[in-house]
């Protein structure tokens, strides 16, 4: 039995599915401990409780969502490359790249950085219209 190698870019596009569940973690950090009824994290309506959050952990909840919205068009524009024979090294590091700016997206987000946080989420569009054209000939 053989299994089909993986790429940078494949194991790029596992990285991005889990920041997400990064920036549920980050929200909820440190309210495992508090009871629910004393705004501690309430497992039995975790989305409720993640909506009513404020500050930094309202905005890694906001963090989330948007990752999860970034997400399709990532995996889409990974695949595709693929299937057009992309250079593998172009492709691997922009796909890198992807990561690393969502990361950085993340990361400003929850400090409130603003300014900032826009122009990586645009640079991160960019890169990954980067990565759809990777293969055009």
């Amino acid at each position: 039995m053989t299994f089909a190698r993986f790429t940078v870019a494949y194991w790029c596009v596992l990285a991005a599915a889990l920041l997400p569940i990064v920036c549920a973690g980050i929200a909820k950090y440190g309210m495992f401990a508090t009871p629910p009824g004393k705004g501690g994290y309430d497992n039995n309506n975790p989305r409720g409780w993640l909506a009513r959050q404020t500050d930094w952990r309202g905005r890694a909840n906001a963090a989330q969502a948007n990752t999860f919205e970034a997400l399709p068009f990532f995996f889409a524009a990974v695949i595709i490359a693929h299937s057009l024979q992309a250079g593998q090294t172009r492709l691997d590091i922009l796909a890198l790249m992807f990561v690393m700016l969502r990361i950085a997206y993340i990361i400003m987000y929850v400090a409130d950085l603003a300014k900032a946080r826009s122009a990586i989420w645009a640079l991160a569009m960019l890169v990954n219209v980067a990565i759809l054209f990777a293969g055009y000939r």
